[in-house]
């Protein structure tokens, strides 16, 4: 049996994730769902977004599919990510950007750099600490060369070591890492990084980077696939994993029927990867390329299709492979 806790959070995401909680629920109808709520509208019911409980009940969970919560630019607002990101020890951020031409996977350390959550502010200044330390940039560097060495077999490390000296850190003890495990390695700064990404996607494999550079960075690259309403994303710990759409909340088209839930149905199937069913998550996989072939898109991407039709779409596909 697995456990899932299904988050739909803010906006978009209680569209979204309903749609890839029925596709799971039809290809392993042993998983044991259950519901969580946080987020910004808990925090304006109640003053509180994320307790300890419910961080307790996330990390209770064999895994956890997330849809979106909105952070406001208040501060005393404390983002509900970070602090699961924190709390649960979720160390890789796992963005893969995968279309007809385009195959590549950023790994973005998930714990540190600019959001590490270490701000506070004065009468004339804002400050945030940037934190690099040699244990997390070990760990994601070894996370990364772990999946370039089951994909093509190479690591481009983003950073900025030349204006930034805690990057220095992160490059050496990145390929260094790579070196130990047999992984070439190249090490390229973030802005060209970015600029060639978008213009020679086949050049690369696997690119791991820092916190902000990360976030950035895949941002920008969902444009090689359609935009952020077709990029999954897994955070991973030793203990926990969560999933979800690299997309925001957008409560400007929430309730509309209109958001793409293409991010979070492959999050969806990042999860049936994650808990050791490949299988399944090949046949959801699949059948989102199926739906998309036979020109049922969302606007977003060209078609007329609402959130709801083009989960059904899926969710029909996926019925007809298992029949």
């Amino acid at each position: 049996m697995v456990k899932v806790a299904v988050v739909e959070g803010d906006g978009i995401g209680r569209e979204v994730v309903p749609a890839a909680r029925d596709i799971l629920a039809a290809v392993r109808p042993d998983i044991e769902f259950f519901d969580v709520d946080l987020g910004y509208g808990l925090w304006e019911r109640t003053g509180c977004a994320c307790g300890e409980e419910t961080v307790a009940d996330l990390g209770s969970a064999d895994a956890i599919l997330f849809g979106a919560v909105t952070t406001p630019p208040d501060p005393g607002y404390r983002s509900v990510m970070l602090q699961i990101r924190h709390a649960l020890d979720l160390y890789a951020n796992v963005r893969p950007i995968r279309g007809d031409t385009v195959d590549v996977v950023i790994v973005r350390e998930n714990t540190e750099g600019l959001y590490s959550g270490i701000e506070w502010t004065e009468p004339d200044r804002s400050c945030t600490v940037r934190v690099v330390s040699r244990r997390g940039s070990e760990r994601i560097a070894r996370y990364a060369c772990t999946l370039a060495k089951s994909r093509r077999h190479h690591l481009t490390v983003g950073n900025k070591a030349n204006v930034l000296k805690s990057d220095c850190l992160f490059v050496e003890v990145c390929t260094a890492v790579a070196a130990h495990l047999g992984v070439p390695c190249t090490a390229r700064y973030i802005d060209a990084l970015s600029l060639d990404l978008l213009m020679h996607p086949d050049r690369y494999d696997v690119i791991v980077t820092t916190n902000m550079f990360g976030d950035i960075l895949s941002d920008a690259a969902a444009y090689l696939v359609g935009g952020l309403g077709m990029l999954p994303s897994a955070n991973i710990g030793e203990r926990a994993a969560l999933f979800e759409p690299v997309h925001g909340s957008a409560p400007d088209i929430a309730g509309r029927n209109v958001a793409n839930p293409i991010a979070a149905i492959r999050s969806g199937a990042m999860l049936l990867r994650h808990v050791g069913d490949p299988a399944s998550a090949a046949a959801v996989e699949e059948a989102v390329v199926r739906v998309l072939r036979a020109g049922i898109r969302t606007r977003d991407i060209g078609g007329t299709a609402g959130t709801r039709e083009f989960g059904a779409a899926v969710l029909r596909e996926v019925g007809r492979g298992k029949a």
